[in-house]
């Protein structure tokens, strides 16, 4: 995208802001205006200056990035969270940042965040009324000014993408359309998807593996949120007894 991007980064350690300084200038489309060493100073920033990427440490004292981001969810800032704890994964992802970059970030990893970020600004930037029906048997997607057909039975997961989501049909293959998760949880048969976390449904014809935290839906392993594990639990036990 043509249009410069501003960002602050958020960390208590001087090594990891340089680390954030070098990869963020090898991108021309992303602008790093301030570099924060606690959640206070950057509140105070994004008060009184436009800022459309955060990248924030979590495990920091005074205010913790978890609590950071909480406090300026309702802005149009996106979120990205960088830190050396794998732990703080599922939180991160219910609190809908971005991406989730696991300590030391390396420049082709970074670059992956920095697409997403592209994605999701042309997106808004381009949006217009796109929106998803329901009907038997398959939905309507609006996206990319087309009105998509797509059948139930080819749904793997829907992710959500900030304002967004995906609906992706294969491990390469997504249409990404303005829609909020409630609304296709609410309107997607209950009898064929289930949501497993804030940012995921999944199709559950097509689930090949189940862990404590986790599903698997061919590579990709979607989370499960603590809020949904019961849920996704009596759905499998309750099908495991029909299948006796």
């Amino acid at each position: 995208m043509a249009e410069t991007m501003n960002c602050i980064c958020v960390d208590d350690e001087p090594l990891a802001l340089e680390v954030m300084d070098s990869l963020i200038s090898r991108h021309p489309n992303l602008k790093l205006n301030r570099k924060c060493a606690n959640a206070l100073d950057a509140m105070e920033w994004i008060k009184s200056n436009p800022v459309d990427v955060v990248f924030t440490d979590i495990n920091m004292p005074g205010i913790t990035g978890i609590d950071f981001a909480k406090a300026i969810r309702d802005s149009r800032t996106l979120l990205v969270f960088t830190t050396a704890h794998q732990e703080y994964a599922a939180e991160a992802f219910d609190i809908e940042a971005i991406d989730f970059l696991l300590k030391p970030v390396g420049p082709e990893r970074f670059a992956k965040t920095v697409k997403r970020i592209e994605e999701y600004f042309e997106l808004r930037e381009n949006k217009g009324k796109e929106n998803v029906e329901m009907e038997d048997g398959h939905i309507f997607v609006k996206s990319d000014s087309k009105l998509l057909k797509v059948a139930y039975n080819e749904i793997l997961y829907v992710e959500a993408f900030a304002d967004y989501v995906k609906i992706w049909t294969s491990e390469d293959k997504r249409i990404v359309t303005l829609q909020t998760m409630k609304n296709m949880e609410m309107g997607l048969p209950k009898d064929k998807f289930i949501r497993v976390h804030r940012s995921f449904i999944v199709a559950i014809d097509k689930i090949e593996s189940l862990q404590s935290n986790a599903v698997h839906i061919g590579n990709k392993e979607i989370p499960v949120g603590k809020n949904y594990k019961d849920g996704l639990m009596e759905l499998i036990s309750g099908m495991n007894l029909m299948r006796r």
